[in-house]
């Protein structure tokens, strides 16, 4: 009998739209198996925004490893865990989701 590929799966899933109408969303999964990109095991997506425009984001995307975005600019991110991940993410958002956002 042939192996079944497993899959990842859903960690974590939230999504909330403030009264500012800033939106927070936070995605995790858990991988199949941990891979150069994400020796942790997981892929993760943290964003805060407003207007369309994206003020802080948090994530791993294939290829790139962990990095985060603030304010247009990005920077690598040394990963430690979930819990520190989204204590980081929600510092960040605190600290640039308000009037130190780039203006156009």
């Amino acid at each position: 009998m042939a192996a079944r590929a497993r899959k990842a799966v859903l960690l974590l899933r939230e999504k909330v739209v403030r009264a500012d109408g800033s939106i927070v969303e936070l995605v995790i999964w858990r991988l199949p198996r941990a891979t150069s990109d994400r020796p942790h095991g997981l892929k993760y997506r943290l964003y805060f925004g407003r207007d369309g425009k994206c003020l802080v984001r948090y994530d791993n995307e294939a290829g790139k490893g962990d990095h985060r975005h603030v304010l247009g600019r990005e920077q690598p991110y040394a990963f430690v865990s979930v819990e520190r991940l989204r204590q980081d993410f929600e510092a960040d958002v605190r600290r640039y989701g308000g009037k130190h956002e780039k203006k156009d």
